[in-house]
């Protein structure tokens, strides 16, 4: 099969995609084992996507979620090659929306009964006073459409109103966008990969996220812990709270409508009670880090080019057969 990694050449994209240019490698080497004809496209206008509709691939694998035009506009690619019936991986534009808006996938699990911390979002001065806030301190605040930690530190955590106005502000001024505020959940940190396989099941790989204690004596999941790669990943030896974790990960797979993979992470309380936080539908996929495939290799015992592999299934199964006559 002749299949195309397309990326783009913005590298400090706020959102989650599969990651840098040498993740991208990664993943080309690791299709490249499986014998297909692969090349990695670094695209950069419309006219490069142009290109990659001309060739005609059976398959392209999307690393970003959508390109950032000159004029500043978002080309989101799954909707792109969907005018084209180019056949790609993971979900559609309007899926991948609810990765990129965190209140947006928030509030539509819970029209479905899934359970999620409760939430406000906020400007600067929205608020008056602590009697306005929806919801009581502590509270925790972080942007609506960052991945990878950013936005979210110490200072994330608040107790009070002084504390919460000036998060808010700090966010607001450097996203330019209402700020997700959450009731602070005082558990642990989990993240679920998900796999579609091709007979229509799911590959589940629960892992717990352990932070290094911050400054306040709390574990706090940020930017910087993401960076450094300072958090500890580990393997889930309670079967009971496991179960929990992979049940709420797949009804929140399958109530989104993910299609081929995603990563559904997920925050308890200190009574072990499971809440959706948010979904990645293109997870980071660096060799040795990322969530994803770490995850995979210590449930499962998959390898970085098992677990690429295994997220192709799907797409080339949506290949039509071609019948030489």
């Amino acid at each position: 099969m002749y299949i195309e990694i397309l990326t783009t050449s913005n590298e400090e994209l706020k959102e989650s995609g599969f990651g840098s240019i040498e993740s991208c490698f990664s993943i080309l080497e690791a299709i490249e084992k499986m014998g297909h004809n692969i090349i990695l496209m670094v695209c950069k206008n419309k006219k490069d996507l142009k290109k990659v509709v001309d060739r005609n691939p059976d398959l392209v694998i999307l690393a970003v979620k959508y390109l950032v035009l000159e004029d500043g506009t978002n080309l989101w690619l799954s909707e792109y090659f969907d005018k084209y019936s180019i056949n790609y991986t993971a979900s559609s534009v309007e899926i991948l929306k609810f990765d990129s808006n965190k209140v947006l996938a928030k509030e539509y699990l819970k029209r479905k009964g899934i359970k999620t911390a409760d939430y406000f979002t906020a400007i600067p001065n929205q608020f008056q006073s602590v009697k306005e806030l929806p919801i009581l301190f502590p509270l925790f605040l972080k942007p609506i459409d960052a991945a990878n930690g950013n936005g979210i530190d110490d200072l994330s955590f608040v107790t009070n109103f002084d504390e919460f106005e000036k998060k808010v502000k700090s966010l607001y001024d450097l996203y330019e966008i209402p700020v997700l505020v959450e009731e602070y959940l005082d558990g642990k940190e989990f993240t679920v990969s998900i796999i579609e396989t091709v007979n229509g099941g799911l590959l589940t790989s629960a892992i717990e996220i352990l932070p290094l204690i911050s400054t306040n004596g709390l574990r706090i999941l940020g930017q910087k812990a993401k960076k450094d790669d300072s958090e500890e990943l580990k393997k889930i030896n309670n079967n009971e709270i496991k179960i929990k974790l992979t049940k709420l990960a797949i009804d929140s797979f399958k109530g989104l409508g993910v299609r081929d993979y995603g990563r559904i992470d997920i925050k308890t309380n200190k009574k072990g009670d499971c809440f959706f936080m948010e979904a990645n539908l293109v997870p980071g996929m660096t060799k040795g880090s990322s969530y994803f495939p770490r995850a995979c290799e210590i449930e499962n015992e998959l390898t970085y080019d098992e677990v690429v592999q295994l997220m192709l299934f799907k797409g080339l199964n949506r290949i039509p057969l071609k019948i030489n006559i």
